[in-house]
């Protein structure tokens, strides 16, 4: 029976619902329409079979579901689990909408009745194809409200289940391999790198130094600035936040950085970063952007940026999507060092093979652009953890990991761009404490936009 079951989803949906996961492969263990929508069925098939994958399709369309990394075992505990979440897949293409469960919260009832998240949702409701959102189960006040979301969001308010399929959710076999990987020697772990760094405090403060010792070649540039662009919650913000904290020698939040829907940074913000509380100025300035968003009219608009790279845009100007900056005629020429010097490109690991087309086109559109102004440009691949199993283990393996390095490759195709200018990167976002790997990869980074600054630099005072 298991090796006749075939999956509802197309290739191109399972393939945004692994990337979400990372490295894993799907095994489709249950469907209700074949074993039938019984309690029973699934647990028999279900239990004990590690991480799990629900997706749920109802009669208007909606397909979405939820995933836990706890077995099922119907020990009748609440369970807790910070990996779990809920998530909708769009009918039209676009990144599945994932809602994580809230802190504290118990994720699920683990009882011998259907697959449920918190209190909320219970699929297969007493055995037949429906989805109880909470009516009739026990109220609990562990698990009410443990995900918050939009029931004509995720499931068009239609508790009328056409298909429901667990996946068992396994590393893949490169994963496993990689594993094999990590024990060897440390020689021999640097010979597999495809790119080397060196992960030593020796190798941070040479970085540091030197990022604090630049002085750009053109003397009318105190300061080389550094225009960083990318979709909303790639990483802008915390990019520079994560910068600064180095430079800090602790974690801040200067600039407006987390989760939404929407960009966070509404602004055009020019952030200094100073060595230490007391010290001085860096020679260079990070410049965020709002976010760009798929659909016309929203987020951050091509015509904007176009007045960024030319230094026409003040700080604190307050972006509008509905209508562009428009230049003071007076003041459109400006100097060499109120230009952009470097742009920054920054996309999430995870959502690589999920970015849209409408998206792919605007960042096109934006390149072209720059192109036709000679600025360089520089990927920054953030989220490499989330992306990876080995990375999230251990960061130095970032590049060790094949399924990175085909991630930098998928990247550097979308975009157009050179494979060596995609590099991945860590942001800080949840930590208390600075981590040596994380700082190595960062700084690494910037290193790049600076020597790529320093380039156009030099051409520009060659005109």
């Amino acid at each position: 029976m298991m090796a006749s079951l075939t999956s509802t989803l197309t290739e191109e949906q399972k393939q945004r619902l692994r990337a979400l996961l990372g490295d894993v492969e799907l095994t489709l263990l249950y469907k209700a329409s074949v074993h039938g929508y019984h309690a029973s069925a699934f647990h028999q098939l279900c239990d004990h079979q590690g991480p799990t994958l629900l997706v749920a399709h109802n009669h208007s369309g909606f397909i979405f579901g939820g995933y836990t990394s706890v077995d099922y075992t119907q020990s009748g505990q609440n369970i807790t689990d910070d990996k779990a979440f809920l998530f909708n897949v769009p009918k039209h293409g676009g990144n599945p909408t994932t809602i994580k469960v809230n802190s504290g919260g118990y994720a699920r009832l683990d009882d011998s009745g259907g697959p449920n998240f918190g209190h909320l949702l219970v699929f297969c409701y007493k055995n037949r194809p429906f989805l109880s959102n909470g009516l009739g189960f026990g109220y609990n006040k562990y698990l009410y409200g443990t995900f918050n979301f939009n029931p004509a969001t995720l499931y068009g308010n239609d508790t009328q289940l056409a298909e429901c399929e667990i996946y068992k959710v396994t590393r893949s076999k490169s994963v496993i391999i990689k594993k094999v990987v990590s024990q060897v020697s440390a020689d021999q772990v640097k010979e597999k790198q495809w790119r080397n760094v060196l992960w030593t405090v020796e190798q941070k403060q040479e970085l540091m130094k030197c990022i604090k010792n630049y002085k750009p070649l053109q003397s009318s540039v105190n300061r080389v600035r550094i225009l960083m662009i990318g979709p909303v919650g790639a990483g802008k913000s915390s990019f520079f936040n994560s910068i600064n904290s180095i430079f800090m020698r602790r974690m801040t939040n200067k600039a407006m950085a987390g989760s939404s829907g929407t960009s966070l940074t509404t602004q055009f913000r020019t952030f200094p970063v100073k060595d230490g509380r007391e010290g001085k100025p860096l020679p260079f300035v990070l410049c965020d952007t709002m976010g760009l968003e798929e659909q016309s009219g929203a987020g951050l608009d091509i015509e904007d940026i176009s007045s960024i790279l030319q230094g026409l845009i003040p700080d604190r100007y307050q972006f509008n999507p509905m209508a562009p900056f428009h230049p003071n005629e007076q003041k459109a020429i400006r100097s060499l060092q109120e230009r952009i010097h470097c742009v920054v490109y920054i996309v999430d690991a995870t959502k690589v093979s999920l970015m849209s087309s409408k998206l792919e086109e605007k960042l096109a559109a934006i390149r072209k652009k720059v192109n036709s102004l000679g600025v360089p440009q520089i990927v920054l691949m953030t989220k490499v953890d989330e992306a990876c199993p080995l990375v999230e283990e251990d960061l130095q393996k970032v590049y060790i990991s094949s399924y990175i390095k085909t991630k930098v490759q998928e990247v550097s195709s979308r975009l157009g761009v050179p494979v060596s200018c995609v590099l991945p990167v860590k942001n800080y976002s949840q930590e208390l404490e600075l981590n040596l790997s994380c700082d190595v990869l960062l700084l690494t980074a910037l290193q790049q936009m600076l020597n790529y600054a320093e380039d156009y630099l030099d051409d520009a005072g060659a005109i």
